[in-house]
This record gives C-alpha cells, structure tokens and sequence, in this order.
C-alpha cells in the first residue's frame, strides 16, 4: 500500500513539475538536441582526412555553433515573414468556403449547405491555423534561450565525464553508468540524424510541390510539414491535411486541393513507410502502443510541443529502467519485443 501511494505521488509531483515547469524545460530540451545536432556535425567535419590533426575540438565547435545559428536564424526569419501572411490572409480566402459548399451542393444535387455550414462552423480552422502559427512563433521566440543553454552544454561538455568519475568513484559502478548514457546518447543522436533527414526530404519534396500549385506561403507550409513529421503516425496526416484545405480557401477549388492531398500524402507514404523503415530498422525498440500512448501523453503535458518530442522520452525511458532490476519489468514492457538490451548503437 506504501510503494503504491509513494508511487502516485511521485508521479504527480513530476507531472506538476513538467506542467509548471514548461517554459524553462522546454527550450533546455531543444537545447540538448541542438547540442546532439552539432556533435553529429563535429563527428562529420572530423572523417575528413587529417582534420582530426589540424582542427582542434574547441574551434570546429565554434564553426559548428556559428554555422547552426546562421542556418537558423536565416530559416527563421522566412518563417516569420511565412506564418505572419498565412495568419493575415486568412480572412481573405474565408469567403470561398461557402462558394465551395455550394458548388458541392449543386454537383451533388443535393440540399447539403446547411449541414456542411454547421459542420464548418464547428471546426474553426482559422483558429486550429492560429494556434499552430503562434506555436512555431513561440517557438522560434525561444531561440535565444535555447542558444544560450547550448552554450553553457557546450562549456561543460568537457568536464562532464570527469564530474561523472568523481560522482561514482567506484569503478565498476562508472563503467555501468558511463555505458548506459551511450546508449542514450547513440540511440538519440540515430534518431535525431535519421528523423531530421527524412523530414528535411519531405519538406523540401512537399515545399516544390505547394510551390508549383502556386500555394502562398509554401515556406510555411513546408516547415509545418517537416515540423509535424516528427510526430509518430498522426504528423504526417496533418501534415498533409492542413495545405490540402488552405489550398481550398486560396483558390475556391477542389482542384489543387486534390492535387495537393494526393501528391504530398503520396510523399508521405512513400517516405514514412518505405524510406523510413529502411533507414530506421528496429534501432529503437519501440512498441507501437507505446508510442501512440506516449505521443497522447506527452501532448497533454506538452502540446505539439511533447508530441515532437515523445519518442525520444521514451527511447530514453526504455535505456535507463532497463539498468535497474525494479524497473527492468518496465523497460521489457516498454519495448517492442521485450529485448531491450538490443537496442542497436549507432556507427560512430
């Protein structure tokens, strides 16, 4: 009776901690993924024959720093500029809709204004669009936060592993400890590298397709599609769906809008379940369940937010419970097949 009341209020007390504590924790964890970014970097600049030997660590950490700031401080302002003509415009392309319901109306022969009307007004599209333009903008709103995180990450990379040694002095107890957070780090930076190509590939696929239909804002509308990917199963259906019906409100047709559903969802398709797979495996042992509860669960906490990133979470969950014998039950649930001490590390 005990363990199960300590057990309820423990879990409480970090479910207060994550709702209250969002706004610092949030920008730290995207800070933490910046830092895996630039490590992936570090790890590439260093196959180049002898640059190992002629770029020392602290300078190709301030190349790689540099380089991803500039990156994004260029994407962000295009989004910026995206996301403020999408939210204005709105009200402009509003009018087509009904035009569209009664187009709908008469092709069909049938009295379906009404219905369709009610059905429209329930759905406030307008203000889903809103919220989701205000969440990339809080977003992007967080960089310097962000930054300034990496930046203390970066500082104390260095003397982190011997902290670490200091902490768990005895021997066997470092290497069990320093073993488990490689796992967690080669299994996060697989996801990270392998997630963040697949979504670069969509968005940029998507981006020239919205473009050629002659979408406004289709910067926007690619970075929502590359943002959305990275949520498991439903991202990549909003993704699809949210230009499919902005394409109805710009142009008043079901044209585009066909032409848009069929040949991004197809991108969709083609990347999420065949591209994906063969890139991914099974490196992150996964149950499927699992990841649709967590991606419900997190999201409750967290928003889109904890959606994007509840698969890490849970990578990371599965790696440390499986160290434990109390918690090892967990992991083994937690994962697709129960085998949770194959979860493949990545090629370094």
């Amino acid at each position: 009776m005990n363990k199960a009341s300590n057990f309820i209020i423990v879990s409480a007390a970090i479910i207060a901690v994550l709702v209250i504590g969002k706004g610092i924790l949030i920008p730290f964890i995207f800070a933490v993924i910046f830092w895996f970014f630039t490590r992936e970097i570090r790890k590439i600049i260093y196959k180049i024959p002898f640059a190992e030997k002629f770029i020392p660590k602290w300078l190709s950490n301030i190349f790689v720093f540099t380089f991803i700031i500039l990156a994004f401080g260029f994407v962000s302002e295009i989004i910026s500029n995206s996301v403020t003509n999408v939210t204005n415009s709105y009200d402009k392309y509003e009018p087509n809709v009904e035009r569209i319901i009664t187009d709908l109306g008469n092709y069909l022969n049938v009295d379906i204004l009404t219905s369709i009307k009610s059905l429209v007004g329930d759905f406030d599209y307008g203000s889903v669009l809103g919220d989701i333009a205000n969440g990339v903008s809080s977003l992007l709103g967080d960089t310097f936060m962000i930054i300034i995180y990496a930046l203390f990450l970066f500082l104390e990379e260095k003397s982190f592993v011997k902290k670490l040694y200091m902490i768990v002095n005895n021997g066997g107890n470092y290497n069990n400890v320093k073993t488990m957070l490689d796992k967690i780090e080669d299994s996060i930076s697989n996801y990270i590298r392998l997630k963040t190509f697949v979504s670069v590939l969509t968005g940029v696929l998507s981006y020239f397709v919205l473009l050629l239909v002659g979408v406004d804002s289709a910067p926007f509308w690619a970075f929502l599609i590359f943002l959305l990917n990275y949520i498991p199963t439903i991202g990549s259906l909003v993704g699809t769906l949210f230009p499919a019906i902005f394409c109805l409100l710009q142009f008043g047709e079901f044209t585009p809008f066909l032409i848009v559903a069929i040949v991004v969802g197809a991108i969709q398709v083609v990347v999420g379940n065949i591209l994906e797979p063969r890139l991914f495996g099974k490196s992150l042992n996964l149950s499927p369940l699992v990841t649709i509860l967590s991606l419900a669960v997190w999201g409750k906490i967290w928003g889109i937010t904890g959606m994007v990133l509840s698969v890490p979470i849970t990578v990371i969950m599965i790696i440390v419970f499986s160290q434990f014998e109390k918690t090892r039950p967990i992991a083994i649930m937690l994962s697709e097949k129960g085998e949770i001490d194959k979860i493949s590390r990545s090629n370094r």
